[in-house]
């Protein structure tokens, strides 16, 4: 019970930010006429957190990001997916009765966008690395699977609640103002991300 708690508590405090990877998720749930329809970006993120969440337990991340060739690679090709990504959710446009054509994703497109928000995040990255992977070597065993579940379970369940979120504000939003409005305020967290990481890789 302990390691269930743990995890899900350092879950939430590592999710519950607003990040890319969240702002990514809520805006596919607001732009789909049906919430079925943003899945791909639901399960994409969810599984991506997974992976990391599992490496980060197994101790594999941290052998990996050793090679500080490894990290800025990592951090430049980050930096320029979050610059080209804040553009596209800048020049969306949502239109009243019809927001959704404007600034749906297709299901490649979220799968695409969701992974590479996921996987091309260094912060959350090390985030995952340094907190999860850290706290998780005070378990074994059993515990230590409790622990890993737990986590991932809260990832899982957060990303849904995001969508479904978005969903209903997509709703309410009948003008598509808002939507838009939203848009541009995920545009300069996007882009306030990449300026972070640049300052991140100017220091490596």
């Amino acid at each position: 019970m302990e390691a269930f708690l743990h995890g899900v508590v350092l879950a939430f405090g590592l999710i519950l930010p607003l990040g890319v990877q969240n702002v990514f998720v809520f805006n596919q749930g607001a732009t789909h006429r049906k919430l079925t329809n943003a899945l791909p970006a639901i399960i994409t993120a969810g599984v991506c957190d997974s992976l990391l969440i599992y490496l980060a337990v197994a101790g594999v991340s941290i052998i990996v990001f050793s090679f500080v060739w490894l990290k800025a690679t990592l951090f430049v090709v980050g930096f320029i997916f979050l610059v080209y990504m804040g553009w596209v959710m800048w020049k969306s446009k949502p239109e009243q009765h019809d927001r959704q054509s404007s600034n749906r994703f297709s299901a490649k497109q979220q799968i695409t966008f969701a992974s590479s928000v996921s996987l091309l995040n260094p912060h959350a990255i090390m985030d995952t690395i340094g907190v999860i992977g850290t706290s998780s070597l005070v378990y074994t065993g059993y515990e230590k699977w409790i622990f890993t579940v737990a986590c991932i379970g809260v990832s899982w369940i957060w990303f849904f609640a995001l969508a479904i979120t978005g969903r209903k504000v997509g709703q309410v939003d009948r003008s598509g103002q808002l939507l838009k409005r939203m848009n541009q305020v995920s545009a300069l967290i996007i882009w306030a991300m990449a300026i972070y990481m640049g300052f991140q890789l100017i220091s490596l």
